[in-house]
């Protein structure tokens, strides 16, 4: 480096400290800093008063419990396959101890209430809840509702604070909000964000869904904390979030506090959910579907069966009929219709609006109730299908839609029922030779101990399989 460079650089610093060295003067009546501008006495905008006022309403859930684990050959069920080779009548499935960890809001503070996933208390035979000024104590599992993965929780704690519902049917896209919870064990953390989208659904098909999307940071640990609005009102219970890597990407999925408030109120009043139902199996309206049934829409739930003695048979639905609206309120595909329908009570009246052969016509009908399936244990029920798990067709699925029977989810590799042949994604129609379209009818019809005869839809092929 020459001298000339080296004299540069050294006036430049020279100059830097010398700026530096000059004294500010104050204003505004602020001090002076020396070497700094002064600070603006303008207000800052801040979240600090809401997230303090809600933070205490926000608690961490730990739990302790144990699960069976199944890690045997399914061909160990079989009693002649024990004989043969000596093993023990009580070998069977061993069980693991389980930790874990979500979030929860405490929703009333004077009966002790508090809203969580159903999923953070799955299994759990210890709940441990810690509040924001480090209290714990246990809490008990009122009721639990799988199907819309929301539990909640009684304490007899006392002195809580509880955070009041918004109404989730008023929230708009762009709406600003703020996640509270405690992902990866990092108690109370706060992210914020917008309402990305609303009505989100296909994220568990099976269970009734109407998600808030939001890009406020989710993470594992976040499962049941809150999403307020700027109010400090419960807006949704954050669930579940859509990623790749596990963790988050900007997606993430709240159920909205509508559908909470809803539920709550019935694990309240009966510790579980009594779905109302209308008896129709239904299907998107497509375009290419509109012009040869007439309708002047594009929006709708198309009904393609109608239950015998259902609710929907009794107000004189008919398969080919477009539902557009119940109670006023416009449906746009079979989904919306489907959890519409779960959120209401058994036996509540309901109004529809349906289109046929292009005329608009309205029903009231009162519902039923579903009735939901009980697990089952298919080596009870016969041992020639012990390895396969089976559940009944969601009436609203995209994949299955107008199909009626039974699917099979699963087969374990080597199973008997995999030896006979059954597979993932095969639909038991008949069993038999009798219609089956629901897994109590399959458990009846399948649970007399003979030979059995499935008829099987897989793909574009019928199959009869034989089950000895």
């Amino acid at each position: 480096m020459t001298k000339d460079r080296l004299f540069g650089a050294s006036a430049a610093l020279l100059l830097v400290f010398a700026w530096m060295a000059v004294p500010m003067q104050a204003q505004d009546g602020l001090p002076a800093v020396s070497g700094l501008p002064a600070v603006s006495t303008e207000p800052v905008p801040t979240l600090a008063p809401m997230i303090e006022k809600v933070s205490p309403a926000v608690v961490s859930i730990g739990t302790r419990g144990s699960i069976e684990v199944q890690d045997r050959n399914p061909l160990f069920d079989d009693p002649f396959f024990r004989r043969f080779f000596d093993i023990p009548e009580q070998y069977g499935p061993r069980e693991r101890e389980f930790q874990a960890a979500g979030s929860g809001v405490i929703v009333d503070a004077g009966e002790g209430y508090i809203i969580t996933n159903a999923h953070v208390v799955e299994n759990a035979n210890e709940i441990t809840v810690t509040l924001h000024d480090n209290r714990q104590f246990t809490a008990k599992v009122v009721g639990a509702d799988a199907a819309s993965d929301i539990a909640l929780l009684e304490t007899d704690e006392k002195n809580l604070v509880d955070l009041p519902f918004a109404e989730s049917s008023k929230a708009r896209v762009g709406d600003f909000v703020v996640a509270i919870g405690n992902p990866f064990g990092l108690q109370h953390t706060v992210t914020s964000g917008i309402i990305s989208a609303l009505g989100r659904f296909g994220i568990n098909p099976q269970g009734y869904e109407d998600f808030i999307q939001t890009d406020a940071s989710i993470n594992p640990g976040n499962s049941g904390g809150a999403l307020v609005n700027l109010r400090g009102e419960l807006v949704g219970i954050n669930s579940a979030i859509f990623t790749r890597s596990g963790g988050n990407i900007g997606i993430g999925f709240a159920i909205p506090s509508d559908m909470v408030s809803y539920v709550m109120s019935q694990l309240i009043e009966f510790g579980e959910v009594r779905r109302g139902l209308l008896g129709v199996s239904i299907g998107n309206l497509t375009p290419d579907l509109a012009e040869p049934l007439g309708v002047d829409v594009r929006e709708g739930a198309l009904v393609s069966q109608v239950v015998d003695g259902s609710a929907a048979d009794e107000a004189g639905i008919e398969p080919g009929d477009v539902i557009v609206a119940i109670d006023g309120r416009k449906i746009g595909d079979a989904n919306e219709l489907r959890n519409l329908i779960g959120l209401k009570r058994v036996g509540e009246e309901i109004e529809l609006e349906l289109i046929r052969d292009g005329k608009r016509r309205r029903v009231e009908a009162s519902l039923g109730e579903a009735v939901q399936d009980e697990e089952v244990v298919a080596a009870e029920l016969h041992r020639g299908l012990a390895g396969a798990e089976f559940s009944t067709i969601d009436e609203s699925s995209q994949v299955y839609q107008g199909t009626a029977g039974v699917l099979v989810t699963a087969v374990a590799p080597g199973s008997p029922a995999f030896l006979s042949g059954l597979r993932p994604n095969d639909i038991i129609t008949h069993v038999n030779r009798r219609r089956v379209s629901s897994l109590a009818e399959f458990q009846e019809i399948a649970s007399g101990g003979g030979a059995l005869a499935l008829a099987i839809q897989r793909g574009d092929s019928n199959l009869l399989i034989p089950i000895r």
